[in-house]
Parts: structure tokens; sequence; C-alpha cells
């Protein structure tokens, strides 16, 4: 992260000045990244980075970590639902994250007050603050009523990502040399607030109960909140409300237009099949980590703690492509991402084949390693196809377009997610039957190759650069320039109307 020291050439012996002692040098490197975010807060404006650590790390991250946790026993201790069935639940809570571009186009063409993101966090917050306290509040909820808090909960935190989403395609757009720091900065602020949230959910679980979680859980809904008031936005003077639906259609026409470009619709396929060909056994593994009896029988404490460790890799992957993987092609970084992602698929199969016993490891030492390797992969694996997604916005619509790349990444998740509880229901594994779940992860694994195949899909481009090509991108400038000249027409019609009277 420090300066690459100059290396001396020929007759300059003479001139080299001597290093920097060490104290400074360290404190260098420890300022980096404030000074990286004082940068970024310059070119940028403090409120949008606030907004960015909020949503992404305090909302997405520190909350998801405890929601994650929270809800992971409610259904199991609570609800006391099978692990297919906790497998589906979990699809259905995500439903908000795959109509995404809904919230997009809403932020995009229907500004609320005379602004177009700052009412939508002001919703997303207050949304969030409800359906916890709900939850919170009433023991004994049907498995009906739960699933629509916990659905309203996601919508929460999902209107406020794509509209932070929208904020740094905008960004992105405008500063086309920040696009893989605005990037870092989501990943960061997600890894490092789950690895505190991961870290005080298990005891959180133990002392206060999920639904004493989803207590908690408000105060992250609550800052959401303040970002809608805080959040710098130029305000629109006027607007009418009455041209809304010619606007939904020319932001449905503009995302065609790009949409059927080949540079476009070609990664968004890899990126659909890429998740939902990796089947999630998530669940399966969770209850056998704590009610198997022939496996670890991690207690409460012990998986928040194991969630923890793991988010620490996750961390590791964004800072890895931060200083070190971002400029390269994005084919390339994908194709040994996934390899390296087939291969950590492994480490589950040797756990619950407790082959790391026969060798002498600990279960929690093996877990905490399978954990991290696992969430540092996966980030390395995520973090190209959201810089991907970022490039392949055009201008006007990038909130909508964005939203719309990472609902069809979602929709690769639920499917992911729904086969998974299929996979699990047909092997027969339960709350106490826990034979074949060795057969679900080895399924699974053999499924992480396949988007190898896949990958000539993905452009060989170089992340720094623009992606879309022009006529996509001059497609704003167009039609306003069309609608200009017809404006123009109109009004030298009426004027000869009015002057033939």
């Amino acid at each position: 992260m420090g300066e690459e020291e100059r290396l001396p050439v020929h007759g300059d012996e003479a001139r080299e000045l001597p290093p920097p002692p060490q104290g400074i040098e360290i404190r260098r490197i420890l300022y980096s990244p404030v000074d990286w975010l004082k940068m970024l807060a310059r070119e940028l404006h403090w409120s949008f980075v606030f907004g960015v650590v909020i949503v992404y790390g305090v909302s997405q991250g520190l909350g998801g970590a405890l929601a994650r946790v929270g809800t992971q026993f409610y259904m199991k201790d609570v609800q006391k639902v099978q692990p297919s069935e906790a497998q589906v639940y979990a699809g259905i809570t995500s439903l908000p994250w795959i109509v995404k571009p809904l919230w997009g186009i809403l932020t995009d063409v229907f500004p609320i007050s005379g602004y177009q993101r700052r009412p939508y966090f002001v919703l997303a917050g207050a949304l969030g603050i409800v359906s916890m306290l709900f939850l919170s509040l009433h023991p004994g909820l049907h498995i009906v009523l739960a699933l629509l808090s916990l659905t309203a909960a996601s919508a929460s935190v999902a209107i406020a990502d794509v509209t932070v989403d929208a904020c740094v395609a905008q960004k992105s757009g405008l500063h086309h040399s920040l696009a893989a720091d605005m990037q870092s900065l989501c990943s960061l602020s997600s890894s490092i607030g789950a690895l505190v949230g991961f870290s005080l959910s298990g005891l959180f679980v133990h002392l206060i109960g999920p639904q004493g979680v989803y207590g908690l859980l408000t105060i992250p809904a609550g800052l959401v909140f303040v970002v809608g008031v805080l959040l710098k936005e130029q305000r629109i003077s006027s607007f009418a409300y009455e041209q809304i639906s010619q606007n939904l259609a020319n932001a449905g026409k503009a995302m065609w237009n790009t949409f059927k470009c080949p540079d476009v619709w070609r990664p968004c396929l890899y990126m659909y099949l890429s998740f939902s060909l990796g089947l999630s056994v998530s669940e399966g593994m969770f209850y056998w980590a704590t009610d198997s009896p022939a496996g670890p029988s991690f207690s409460k404490e012990i998986i928040g703690y194991i969630m923890a460790i793991g988010s620490v890799g996750s961390l590791l992957g964004a800072i890895l492509y931060q200083y070190g993987l971002k400029d390269y092609p994005f084919r390339d970084l994908l194709f040994w991402v996934q390899i390296l992602y087939c291969l950590s698929g492994m480490l589950d199969l040797a756990l619950v084949l407790r082959w790391n016993l026969k060798l002498g490891v600990p279960d929690f030492v093996f877990v905490v390693v399978d954990a991290s390797v696992s969430q540092m992969i996966g980030r390395l694996k995520w973090m190209p196809l959201l810089v991907l997604s970022s490039k392949l916005c055009p201008p006007g619509i990038e909130g909508t377009f964005f939203a719309l790349l990472m609902s069809i990444d979602n929709a690769g998740l639920l499917t992911s997610s729904w086969l998974g509880g299929i996979l699990l229901h047909i092997l027969n594994v339960t709350r106490t039957e826990f034979d074949n779940m060795w057969l679900a992860i080895l399924i699974r694994n053999v499924l992480r190759i396949t988007p190898l195949f896949l990958l000539f899909l993905v452009p060989r481009a170089d992340p720094n650069s623009s992606i879309l090509p022009d006529d996509v991108v001059n497609m704003k400038e167009a039609n306003e320039a069309r609608e200009e000249s017809e404006n123009i027409e109109l009004v030298a019609l009426v004027d000869r109307t009015d002057g033939g009277r």
C-alpha cells in the first residue's frame, strides 16, 4: 500500500536519498486508508461516502450478519422447519432483490419533492424500522406472517441498496478512473461491517434470542433514514408528473436498446448461469454443524465467531482485489477465481466426511479455514462482476439498469437456493438425517466447474476503460436532441397557428 521505492540507476548513487525513518513509513501505511477516504470524499462528496458506508457497512454488512445468524436460529429453533424448507424460505425473503429494477425505475424517473434518491433512503429506513419492530415484539408468529415481515425487511435493504447503487453507477459514469475504488469502498465497508456483525451475532442470539436481534436491527434501518436526510443531491426545481408514463417508456426503451447489445447481454447471461449453477446447500450445512450427532455440534457463539472469521476472508478478498487484481482483464481474473471456487468447495466435503479428524485437525480450526477461504474467493468472484456491471450502465438510467443487472445476479442466487433446497429434499437431508449430505456437496462442487465453459461470454476488456459502444453511450444525448427538435417544431407550429388567427 505504500509507495514503491525508486531503484537507483547508473550515476545516481551519489544523489540517492536515505530511506525514510521506519516510524514515518509505518505511519504512512496506517494513514493510507484515511487518505484514500479523504480523496473519495473530496472527489465524490462526503455525504456520498457516508451513504455508502452506512448502506453497505452498517445496513448490509453489520445488519445483514445479525439478520443472517438470527434468522437461521429463528427458523431452526423458533419456527422449527426442515433444512430444505429453510432453504426455500430464504429464497422467498430474497424476492425483493429480484424486482430491483422496479426500485431502480422509481429512483430514476419518479422524484419525490424534487429529489430522486433521498426520499427512497427515507422510505427504506422507515420500512425496516417497522418490520423489525413487528418481528421483535410478536412472539409465536405464524410462519406466513413471519415470512411477510422478513420479506418487508428484505425490501427495506433492497430499496436502500438499489438507491445507493444508482448513486455509485452515476458517479462511475462521471469518474471512470474511480469506478474500481468505489466498488472497493462498497466491498470493504460490507466486509468490515460483516466482521463486526458476525462477531457479535452469536453472543446476541444467545443472550437475547433471535427476536431480540431483530429489535437491534432497527438501529441500522434508522441510520439509513438519516442518510436520506443528509445526502447531498441537486433538487429538481420543476418536474411534470404527468410525464411519468413517458419517462417510464423512455427508460424501458433505453434499457431494451442497451440490453440487446451483445456486449451487454452476453456477460449478463454469464452472471446468471455462474450463480445459478453453484447450488447452495448452506442451510443443510448449518443444520449438520449444529444438530447432527456426527457433526461438531457448534453452539450459537461458535457459529457467530466462525462467520466473523470468515468475513475476514471476505475483507482480505476486497483488499487483494483493490491493491493487486483490479487492473486485470475481467475474463482472465474470473477464470482463475472460478477454479479456486471449485477447489474451495472440497473443504466442505472433507468436513462432512470427517477427513479433518483423521488428519488430526480440530473441527473449529478446519471450519474457520474453510469459511475464510470460501469468503475470500467468493469476494474475488463478486468484485469484478460488480465493476463490470457498473460499466454496463448507460447514462440517464444508471439506477434502473444497475438494478436490472443486480436482479439478474440475485435471480441466479435465488435459483441456486431453490435448486439446493430441492436437492436436499430429494436426498432426504432433514433435521435428523444427514447421511446424504456429502452427496449434496459433491453434486454442488461438480456443478461449480460448468461456468468455466461459459467465460467466452465475458469481455476480455480493461476494467479502467469504458465498455459500452459509443452509440449506447450517446443514446441519451441523441434522445434529448430529438425531443428538443420536436419541441422546437411544435412551438413553430403553434406560432404559425396563432399568426393565422
